[in-house]
Formats: structure tokens, sequence, C-alpha cells
């Protein structure tokens, strides 16, 4: 997924919440966002889930999404066990599936209990539970989280960071904004900071390789570690994590026909200028 320029205000005339913001979610990868109140950090969420769309600009590539916002919408005539089945229904799972996962979520919250209540009649840390259990009850390829810690008991906690690194785990992408620094904090691929409605240079949290290659075929659109590609004329630059980075190699070495390896360097390493 992509956001290229990308910009969003309410109202022709009004003022830009964001401008400009260039971002690229790779699969697999867990993004923190940072900003003071007011910079934008909610805005982008929304735009990232599809919730709302740029005012200028374009994004390209969204997956099945899933939104966990930071204020539940509690009203909704449901009980808890059903509002959770119907969005497992928008993810396409059956109407047994659904409900079934709706139950174990509520119960890994610690709030099987309430599955019958209606929503209204929740107390806001249950709202909270019900809240983030949509978000992973239809096992969504993007997983957008905006706060979704505040609110939840100490338990609870532990079971959202369990299930978001088993997301990524499993190949989808989790972007999130929360108020606690340290909150996955050695398991981010990266962390982004919006600032006066731009989006700032990542600060990455894992080591990165680039990989130049050159070969006779097209790049396979799969490739371990999900690399960021650029074309430079005859050769092709792939810039992924370190962890990845023997798999890509071992990728781009047997595939057939194979690509030829001309440098594998640090990402934090200035480039020699070309001549």
């Amino acid at each position: 997924m992509e956001l290229t320029g990308v910009g969003r205000r309410y109202g022709l005339r009004g003022p830009w919440i964001l401008r400009d913001v260039g971002l690229r979610v790779p699969r697999g990868a867990l993004l923190r966002i940072e900003g003071a109140n007011g910079s934008g950090k909610s805005t982008l969420l929304r735009l990232l889930a599809g919730i709302d769309a740029p005012s200028a600009g374009r994004i390209t590539g969204r997956p099945r999404t899933a939104y966990v916002p930071e204020r539940f919408p509690a009203a909704l005539p449901l009980t808890a066990v059903d509002y959770l089945t119907r969005l497992g229904r928008v993810h396409g799972l059956r109407r047994p599936d659904a409900a079934r996962a709706a139950l174990e979520w509520l119960e890994r919250f610690g709030a099987a209990g309430h599955a019958r209540t209606p929503l209204s009649r929740l107390s806001k840390g249950t709202s909270q539970k019900v809240a983030v259990a949509q978000g992973l009850v239809g096992r969504p390829e993007l997983l957008v989280l905006d706060e979704a810690w505040t609110g939840l008991d100490r338990a609870s906690r532990e079971v959202l960071d369990r299930a978001v690194l088993d997301r990524v785990a499993d190949g989808a992408s989790v972007v999130f904004v929360d108020h606690d620094p340290r909150r996955l904090a050695g398991d981010c691929h990266a962390v982004h900071r919006v600032a006066a409605g731009r989006l700032l240079s990542a600060v990455t949290a894992e080591p990165r390789v680039r990989i130049e290659a050159e070969g006779p075929a097209t790049l396979p659109e799969r490739l371990p570690g999900d690399p960021v590609r650029e074309p430079l004329g005859g050769v092709v630059r792939l810039t992924v994590a370190a962890a990845d980075s023997d798999a890509l190699l071992r990728a781009l070495l047997t595939a057939r026909p194979s690509w030829h390896i001309r440098s594998v360097t640090a990402a934090d390493v200035p480039e020699e200028p070309r001549r």
C-alpha cells in the first residue's frame, strides 16, 4: 500500500490537516505513528483505513482493512457478539465461522460474559474490548489502531500486543498510534512522526539492507520481506529488513533465470556518487 502526495482538508477552503504525505506500508510491517495532539495522526490513520478520502494525491494498493477508532460507537442497537459476527461477515467469513471467532475474541479479552449484552449497556472498558475485537475478528491484511490500548486493563493490553505481533507474523501490516512510547518499541519496523501536517522521515527501528541486482526477467510480484523496489536503468535496487535479506538473496539467486547480485550494502551507509 502506498500514499503519494496525499493531503487532507475538510471543506474546499478549510485548512490543510495533512499535506504532501508519502508513505509506503509493506506487507508484514509494524509501523508506529507519533506526533503531538492535533498534528494529524488520526487523520492519517483514517486515510490509511479508507474512512476518509484524500483531498489531494492518491492511495494505491489498500488491502482488506480493519480500523479501531479512538472512540467506539457503543450506541449501536446490537449485542456484543452480534456486532462482532457482522464484522466477521463483512470480512468474508461464513456466519458460523464469524460467530465462533466473535466468541473466541470476547473470551480472549475476558469479556465472554458480556456476549449477549447490548453495546449500549457495556462499561467503557468492555466497550473498548469489543472495539479491539472487531479489528481482529476478520484477520485483516491491514490493521489500523488509533489509541486502541487506551481503556484496556493490563491483561487485555497484553492480549492486544500479542495479537498485533501475530498478525504481522502472518504477513499482515499493522499501523498504530499509542500514547505509551514503550508500546511494541522493540518490534516496530519503523516509526513515523507527524508534525505541522507533514510526515517526517521514518526512524528505522530495524537494520535494513540494500541489494542491487540485474537480470533478464521481470522481478516476481512477491519477494521475501516485500522489499522497496527502485529501478535504476538495467539494475534494480531492493531495500529490505536485514532479517529478510538472506531469504531475498536466495530467491534472486535460485530464480530461473537467476539474477546477478551487483552489491549488498547496509541501507544507512551513504551511497557513492554514480558516474
